[in-house]
């Protein structure tokens, strides 16, 4: 693979032929590259063994920082926000709607010219009520400049999040990076199973939906990892296998707190080409203390170590600690300061909003080059959208499987007959 950059001249002809619909007309003179995450994965896939970080924006900082080491590591990136962080019910002030655009404003400030995909996670769909409101939801976050959706119904019976998916799929660009789950990401409990990936990924071929990801439950959670069981490589490997024959990659959700070395077993040993980094991010840019793979450490009490003159003021975390316990707010809810402290933390100092950026940058450009090996992927990206000469690579798979065979009443059917755990009940959503 080649090891230098794409040429000028390169950026230039994929910027003309690159970007996609929406984003043209979102942003008509823009030298942003954002293209769809079909792209993304493609030079993953070119590489071999390689991950691209997705990187939840949760604030202006982290999308700053994380934008900086991808160009510094000639990276291929993903940057997200997932509905529970940015919908219409959001804990972020990041989210669907405005999400590509500062994405759009810092490659043009900052002259990034690394191809990046704006994906829209986890769209959850939790029954009938969901389903009615993503048609009219869907369109307006593409419009907004989305290139990438996952769409999230491993909440419902395996039957249900086949068809509520297929359902949904008319809304969704064609050219968009797409990603579907099977198995709510909820920790040790309620693992996926080849049984359940096949039946879905099947019944989708059978309505030629072809999906560029799966998610799994393999054995992570959201937020801190505390469990110290984290992802299940070999699960995973036995799923991943199972489903070569629909060419599908993997999506590995939940990866704050697992060790370095296990996330470089799922590139090396997997087809995983995209891994979700959230709750690292959001508590390196604040300065807090993370161990090398972004688990934050605790105090004796269960409280936040916060390193001096790094990330926040000082001033400003002290605020940021009160709040969260005038709410009543324990460790893992502090994702929910993000809301309520954006504007104050854009309106910190220059040199401390600089640091901030400046540490989500060297921890997430030693997570692309060291850990998920995606240095220099930029220049495959760039190169697929040549070949291509367009925004759509098309599928990597075709249909195989028979219609007639995937029915309403045969899914209904199908789906009686597998033997799952779904795990402990809950809220599972981040």
């Amino acid at each position: 693979m080649p090891e230098t950059r794409s040429t000028a001249k390169d950026f230039e002809s994929a910027l003309k032929v690159g970007r996609p619909p929406n984003i043209v007309k979102c942003f008509p003179n823009s030298r942003a590259l954002i293209v769809s995450g079909k792209f993304i994965d493609r030079a993953m896939l070119a590489k071999g063994r390689a991950i691209a970080m997705a990187a939840n924006g949760r604030s202006l900082i982290v999308i700053r920082g994380v934008l900086q080491a991808a160009q510094r590591a000639n990276a291929a990136l993903i940057i997200e926000i997932a509905k529970s962080e940015g919908g219409a019910s959001a804990y972020c002030a990041v989210n669907y709607w405005n999400i590509a655009r500062q994405v759009d404003a810092v490659c043009n400030e900052l002259g990034i010219t690394i191809p990046v995909a704006v994906h829209a996670d986890h769209y959850g769909i939790k029954g009938e009520a969901d389903v009615t409101a993503a048609k009219i939801e869907i369109p307006s976050i593409f419009d907004a400049g989305i290139t990438s959706i996952a769409i999230d119904a491993s909440h419902l019976p395996d039957d249900q999040n086949l068809m509520a998916s297929i359902e949904i799929n008319p809304v969704i660009p064609g050219w968009a990076g797409l990603e579907t789950e099977v198995g709510e990401i909820k920790g040790k409990t309620g693992l996926s199973t080849v049984e359940e990936a096949l039946f879905l990924i099947q019944g989708l071929n059978a309505h030629n939906i072809l999906p560029d990801w799966i998610a799994l439950n393999n054995g992570t959670t959201h937020g801190i990892e505390a469990s110290g069981m984290g992802i299940q490589v070999e699960l995973t490997r036995q799923i991943h296998a199972a489903l070569t024959p629909y060419a599908i990659s993997g999506a590995q959700h939940g990866t704050s707190g697992n060790s370095s070395d296990r996330l470089r077993q799922i590139a090396d040993q997997t087809r995983t080409t995209k891994a979700n980094v959230a709750t690292a991010l959001q508590m390196v840019s604040w300065g807090l203390e993370v161990n090398d793979f972004g688990n934050a450490i605790l105090d004796d009490s269960g409280g936040f170590k916060k390193v001096p003159h790094e990330g926040l003021s000082e001033a400003l975390w002290q605020e940021m600690v009160d709040y969260a316990k005038a709410m009543s707010w324990k460790s893992g809810n502090y994702k929910k300061l993000n809301l309520p402290f954006e504007n104050k933390v854009l309106s910190q100092a220059a040199e401390i909003r600089q640091r901030m950026a400046r540490r989500v940058e060297e921890f997430a450009y030693k997570m692309m080059v060291n850990v998920f090996n995606a240095e220099n992927t930029a220049s495959l990206a760039i190169e697929a959208i040549l070949q291509t000469g367009g925004y759509d690579p098309g599928p990597k798979a075709e249909r195989t499987e028979n219609p007639d065979d995937w029915t309403a009443a045969k899914v209904i059917q199908k789906a009686s007959t597998i033997t799952s755990d779904k795990g402990e009940a809950g809220d599972f959503d981040d």
